[in-house]
C-alpha cells in the first residue's frame, strides 16, 4: 500500500508539473504595439510550428503590472510598451521576484495628419488638435462646454478658414490610443481648467485620498481624451484606403493613421506639419516630429526556459525581415530604428542581457 501511495503521489506531482507547463508565450501590454506584436506571432508560429503566441492588449501600464506581478509561469512571458519601463516599476518587478527582465526597443510610431495634396498646408500645435477634437473645452469663464468650434480659424486664427472634419481611428485601433495619449492629452496641458483638475488630482494624491484622487484623475483623462461626437470627429474604421478616398474628394478634410501608409499614398495625400515639423521617416527616427516615439517589449528571462519558443519569437521581431526598412512591419506602420541600433538592440535581445533598473528613470 505504501508503494502505491508513493506512485500515486509521484503521479500527482508530475501532473501538477505538466498543468503548470506552456507551450505558448503570453504576451500583454500596449495596444499601440499590438499589431505588431500580433503580426510577428502569426509569422512566428507558421515558421517554427508552434502555437500562435496569446497576444492581449491591456495598455502599457496595465501591461506592466501583470508582468510585474510574479515570477511564475501564471504570469505573462512578454509585456509591450509603448514607453519606457519606469524604474519604479523595475523596482515592482524585483519584490515580486522578477529579477531579470530585457528591454527590446522594437522601433518607431508614428502618426500623421493628413489631406489631399490639393488641399491646404497646416502647421497644427498640439493644443490647436485638442481645441478641435475634445468633446468639451473651455468657455471664457473656464467652465467645460459643449466644444462649439466649427472652423479651424476658430480654433486658432492662424490656421485655415476651412471646416474642421477629421477622419479617424475607432476606439480598438492602438493609433487612436496613440494620438489620444500624445496628442490630445499633450494638447489638453496648459488649458487652464483642466490643468485645475489635473493639480486637484495630485493635491488629493498628497493627503492620502486615493480613491477621490482616483476619481478626480479619471475626469481629467475623460475630459483630455473623449472625442467629439457631433460629426466632426469621424469614426472611419480601419480601411486606410478608403480614408485616402475620402481625402481625395472632401479637399476640406483630415485623415489621421499611421505614417507608412502616408508614404504608400504620397502622390494622394500629404502630411500636416505638427508643431513646425513635418512627418518624415527621419523626423520621426530622431524624435523631433512631435507625434512619434520609441516602441519597446519586456521579456522575462527567468520564463525562456520554461516555456516553449521565446527565444525564437524574439528573434523573429528582431529580424530584419520583420522589423527592417524593408521588412513586413513596416507595411503595418512600424518606422524602422537605423540599422545600426537594430544590430546593438538585436545582439543584447539575442543574449537576453537584463536592463539594470538604474539605467531607467
Amino acid at each position: 500500500m505504501k508503494k502505491i501511495a508513493l506512485a500515486v503521489a509521484a503521479g500527482l506531482v508530475l501532473t501538477a508539473t505538466v498543468a503548470q507547463a506552456r507551450d505558448n508565450i503570453e504576451i500583454v501590454g500596449s495596444s499601440t504595439v499590438y499589431p505588431f506584436s500580433t503580426t510577428v506571432a502569426e509569422q512566428f508560429s507558421k515558421k517554427s510550428g508552434n502555437p500562435a503566441p496569446k497576444v492581449e492588449s491591456t495598455g502599457t501600464g496595465g501591461g506592466f503590472k501583470l508582468f510585474c506581478s510574479g515570477a511564475g509561469i501564471d504570469t505573462p512571458d512578454v509585456t509591450n510598451a509603448s514607453r519606457r519601463m519606469k524604474k519604479s516599476e523595475m523596482e515592482d518587478c524585483a519584490k515580486n521576484g522578477v529579477d531579470k527582465v530585457t528591454e527590446v526597443q522594437v522601433g518607431f510610431d508614428g502618426i500623421a495628419i493628413a489631406n489631399a495634396k490639393s488641399a491646404a498646408d497646416y502647421d497644427l500645435s498640439m493644443k490647436d488638435l485638442f481645441l478641435a477634437l475634445a468633446k468639451q473645452v473651455p468657455n471664457d469663464k473656464g467652465e467645460l462646454v459643449a466644444n462649439p468650434y466649427k472652423s479651424w480659424k476658430e480654433v486658432n486664427p492662424a490656421l485655415p478658414d476651412a471646416k474642421i472634419e477629421v477622419l479617424g481611428p475607432p476606439p480598438t485601433s492602438g493609433t487612436r490610443d496613440a494620438f489620444s495619449e500624445m496628442v490630445m492629452e499633450g494638447g489638453c496641458k496648459g488649458v487652464e481648467a483642466l490643468d485645475k483638475i489635473h493639480a486637484e488630482y495630485k493635491k488629493l494624491k498628497e493627503e492620502g485620498k486615493a480613491d477621490e484622487a482616483k476619481a478626480k484623475e479619471k475626469d481629467h483623462k475623460a475630459a483630455c481624451t473623449t472625442m467629439r461626437e457631433d460629426g466632426v470627429y469621424i469614426e472611419a474604421g480601419e480601411n486606410d484606403n478608403l480614408i485616402v478616398q475620402k481625402l481625395e474628394a472632401n479637399a476640406a478634410a483630415l485623415g489621421i493613421f499611421g505614417f507608412s501608409f502616408l508614404e504608400q499614398n504620397s502622390d494622394k495625400v500629404k502630411g500636416s506639419k505638427v508643431g513646425g515639423v513635418a512627418p518624415t521617416f527621419e523626423t520621426i527616427a530622431d524624435g523631433s516630429y512631435p507625434v512619434s516615439r520609441p516602441l519597446f517589449m519586456y521579456v522575462k528571462n527567468a520564463h525562456a526556459d520554461q516555456v516553449k519558443g521565446i527565444k525564437e519569437f524574439v528573434a523573429e521581431f528582431t529580424s530584419e525581415e520583420a522589423w527592417g526598412d524593408d521588412g513586413y512591419l513596416a507595411d503595418k506602420g512600424l518606422i524602422p530604428m537605423p540599422a545600426d541600433l537594430r544590430k546593438t538592440v538585436a545582439a543584447g535581445a539575442a543574449e537576453l542581457k537584463p536592463v539594470a533598473a538604474d539605467d531607467l528613470k
